[in-house]
This record gives C-alpha cells, structure tokens and sequence, in this order.
C-alpha cells in the first residue's frame, strides 16, 4: 500500500553562525508549499551586558517560557496531533485576544530588548 500525503522536497540544514548572531543549527524544509524551519527545544542564559544568549537543551516548559508571547508558546505534538500549552495561559490568551509574556515582562524584554518590537 503506497501512502498518501503531501510531497515533501527534502530537508536542508542552516548552519549556525555566532558571527552573523546565528547561534543554532537549523532544519529547514518545504512542505505543503511552506518553508519550515525545525530546531530542538531550547532554553537561554542571558548575560546583563549582551542580548545574545548562551543556547542549552531543554525541557517543553523550559522553551516555552523563553517564547515572546504565551500564544507563540503553543507546540504543535505530532504524536498525540493536539496543541500544547506549557505555559498554562496561552489557550486562555488566544481565545481572549490578550498578549503577555510568560515570563515578568521585565525579565523577558530586558533579556532581549528586540522583542517589544516583535510583540508590536
């Protein structure tokens, strides 16, 4: 029996590149017409004086709470085919159109002060 599905045009990898503030490596593929990008869970350190991080494997949680927003937070599982919400705030934000971050604001924007403009 053949399987049915989408064609996927093989996979490519980005190598990380601390020069160009490229700090991990990279999957990156096309599937259903969409360019994807896969990388492990990951947790950062912050020095006071740098908004470039010290990048360590983690745990869910642990890279969900790194996330800008709760709702950038949710996974996707291909195993169970259901969204996760480790930080136990980003379903209920999403349903009320609300923007936080998971951790105290001040701790996520002054880790990396770039992104107040991304949650703009």
């Amino acid at each position: 029996q053949q399987a049915q599905g989408e064609e996927v045009h093989g996979f490519g990898v980005v190598k990380a590149n601390p020069g160009q503030s490229k700090h991990l490596e990279t999957a990156t593929s096309k599937v259903c017409g969409f360019e994807i990008d896969l990388v492990h869970l990951r947790k950062e350190d912050y020095a006071d004086d740098s908004r470039i991080p010290t990048v360590s494997r983690a745990t869910p949680e642990e890279d969900a709470s790194r996330r800008d927003l709760t709702i950038n937070a949710l996974f996707y599982n291909l195993h169970t085919k259901l969204a996760e919400d480790f930080t136990q705030q980003g379903f209920d934000d999403l349903k009320a159109k609300y923007v936080r971050t998971p951790l105290p604001p001040l701790q996520t924007f002054q880790d990396d002060p770039l992104r107040l403009l991304r949650c703009v």
